[in-house]
């Protein structure tokens, strides 16, 4: 049995809890952030202990390449925590098994697929990462929207992630075309270029690197910035006024897996109150009626109502459109 759970981008982690001759392995593809992951994880392996959970933990974009790639030969049985803007492109749904996950009925429509092919129970939002130790240093205001960004003595004080690697990286760039319109997000973010130190492949890194004073404004992930908080960086966590953009993270198994009950199995545990009481904790958007948000999330200054900071978002927009949106942005923004 491992005593230590290590997981990362390049690795396959295997948490083997209880004896390997009644363990059932399960290969699990994620996106969710590495962090979270570990933390699940443990709880799942004393919920399940005759389950042998392997994950594989990869970016958006390189998950949904994996997927395609090994469609001829899948290798994994169930998508856990990916963005649902990525699940609904077509090859990937149909790689996908109609399936009833109990208590996934609960769920509202817009967070659930009518065929049972996904669901999702939590999400992620985007914010910007202020480091208010460097902003006071140098003597920059707090930004408040994705127009003071443009302001030229932000110069090389941005970071923010690619959307062609990163979920979180699509999630702001849809959000503002979709918020703004289309013409007029596009100029938005071409004001915003001259001022991005780097664009990242991912979606944490730019608030991990505002939070430790590399630069002033990490344009990233709610979760990462009310980790930063809680752990005593001199972080605020800003929404824009525009609104920012937020995604669901859905799960499924694949119609390829011989391991249907463990898969189900695993899915309907995430369903279950504990593992959403445990979400809670760590995740800005959880989608089950009655979740609460954690203390950390309200001591960061996550609103009780988080609708009134979310931009207006149309997942099957998103979904259909992104390949187009990608593929402008490499145009006009890619380094």
């Amino acid at each position: 049995m491992m005593n230590k759970t290590t997981i990362t981008a390049a690795s396959i982690v295997a948490l083997c809890a209880g004896s390997l001759a009644f363990a059932e392995p399960l290969t699990v593809y994620s996106a969710l952030e590495e962090e979270e992951i570990a933390i699940y994880l443990d709880a799942a392996k004393a919920a399940m202990p005759d389950l042998e959970i392997d994950v594989l933990r990869l970016s958006t974009g390189k998950l949904g390449a994996r997927l395609l790639a090994e469609a001829g030969n899948p290798q994994a049985d169930v998508i856990w925590g990916w963005a649902v803007t990525a699940m609904m492109d077509p090859q990937v749904l149909e790689l996908l098994e109609p399936v009833d996950i109990a208590g996934a009925e609960t769920l509202a429509p817009e967070f659930r697929d009518a065929d049972g092919r996904w669901f999702a129970q939590i999400g992620y939002m985007g914010a910007f990462c202020v480091n208010t130790a460097r902003l006071q240093d140098k003597g920059l205001p707090m930004p408040t929207s994705w127009a003071d960004l443009a302001a030229p003595e932000f110069k090389g004080e941005i970071l923010m992630p690619d959307p062609n690697e990163s979920g979180t990286g699509y999630l702001h760039v849809n959000a503002v075309l979709q918020g703004q319109g289309v013409e007029e997000g596009w100029k938005t973010l071409e004001a915003i270029d001259p001022n991005m130190a780097q664009y990242t492949s991912s979606g944490s890194k730019p608030c991990k690197s505002a939070r430790t004073g590399e630069y002033t404004v990490g344009i990233s992930l709610a979760f990462t910035a009310m980790q930063s908080i809680e752990e005593g960086y001199p972080l605020a966590m800003v929404f824009p006024t525009e609104g920012v953009g937020y995604e669901l993270e859905a799960s499924g198994i694949l119609s390829s897996s011989d391991n249907q009950d463990a898969a189900k199995q695993f899915l309907e545990w995430t369903m279950s109150d504990e593992t959403i009481a445990l979400f809670g904790e760590y995740k800005a958007l959880v989608t089950v009626a009655g979740a609460e948000a954690s203390a950390s999330a309200i001591n960061a200054g996550l609103p009780s109502d988080i609708s009134t900071v979310l931009a207006p978002v149309d997942f099957i927009e998103s979904a259909g459109r992104q390949t187009e949106i990608k593929a402008e942005w490499r145009e006009k923004l890619g380094r």
